[in-house]
């Protein structure tokens, strides 16, 4: 099969039969084997009705209905499981992104080696609330992960089969998967300009200051999480041996610091009479619980085992 398709969607119904019936439009046009995953994330309205009738009418359409609203991660993660195709291509379900931009997407994976290309909305039509933060949080993005894409959380990107089932998108890390590709090895990741259509239907699920607080938020994890979970003792264990070093020499010096001065005959206040041997107590106390919550996640991290439960109520 040369390409899968993964649509995540809540409340879609409006758009549906027209993005479906253009994908199958440029499929077709092109001669690809295809398949298209449509993951419902718990929609109120028709939207898994309308899945059903396309699956009915054409075997290519395929759809998986979560039991209620997980996020467009958990969407993600199970449309990634299922897929097929050498080609792996996402796109959101509200038609701003482009079904005519697939075989160039394709063509960059096949044909250029990429492991992933991702969409740059360079031209948008989305409110200022929208655009100012999404700047921000891009280049925050680049800043930290040292990628350098314009538009980490446009919804059309292109993978190969492998990339997407070799990472693991949970929570709201769909924004960061070129980080979780690069952090799984596959680092010949692509920058395609991207035709970005106006709303036709319904409305953004996403306000704009709440996504840049989150994304800002979920940049902080993944960067702790992709340097750190396998070896949290790096982290802990060095900044607690850090603080415990810096106390013990402060204490240190405060008693050798008495000690001259009562071997001279100089009169010294006491120990515990001095500010600084409290900080430096603190000091060693936060070292210590430091160290040992690096000893403990260490533990963890080699005995718990991450597994996404999601309950699906029907697949196609």
């Amino acid at each position: 099969m040369d390409i899968s398709v993964v649509i995540p969607l809540y409340n879609e119904d409006e758009s549906l039969p027209e993005l479906i019936a253009w994908i199958e439009r440029v499929m077709e046009e092109n001669g690809y084997v295809y398949e298209v995953i449509l993951v419902d994330d718990g929609s109120k309205d028709r939207s898994w009705a309308v899945i059903e009738e396309n699956a009915r009418r054409n075997p290519a359409v395929h759809g998986i209905k979560f039991r209620r609203n997980y996020g467009k991660a958990a969407a993600l993660h199970c449309g990634f499981q299922a897929t097929q195709g050498t080609v792996v291509i996402t796109m959101d379900a509200d038609m701003q992104d482009s079904p005519d931009e697939i075989p160039a997407l394709f063509r960059m994976i096949t044909e250029e080696d990429y492991d992933m290309v991702s969409g740059w909305k360079k031209k948008r039509y989305d409110p200022l609330s929208k655009t100012i933060p999404t700047k921000l949080f891009n280049a925050t993005a680049r800043r930290f992960s040292g990628i350098r894409l314009h538009d980490f959380n446009c919804g059309l990107k292109a993978y190969k089969n492998e990339v997407v089932k070799n990472i693991e998108v949970y929570g709201e890390m769909h924004r960061y998967i070129p980080i979780l590709a690069k952090q799984a090895g596959f680092k010949r990741i692509g920058e395609k300009v991207v035709q970005h259509r106006a709303r036709q239907y319904g409305v953004t699920k996403f306000g704009g200051m709440n996504r840049f607080i989150n994304g800002m938020l979920d940049l902080l994890s993944i960067t702790f999480i992709t340097r750190f979970s396998k070896k949290p003792m790096h982290l802990f264990g060095a900044l607690g041996t850090l603080l415990f070093v810096i106390g013990f020499c402060a204490a240190a010096w405060i008693g050798i610091d008495k000690l001259i001065c009562l071997s001279n005959g100089i009169p010294a206040r006491l120990v515990t009479n001095n500010p600084y041997f409290y900080i430096s107590l603190v000091a060693m106390i936060l070292g210590t619980q430091l160290f040992l919550a690096g000893f403990v996640a260490e533990l963890v991290s080699r005995s718990a085992t991450d597994r996404n439960v999601y309950l699906i109520e029907q697949e196609l």
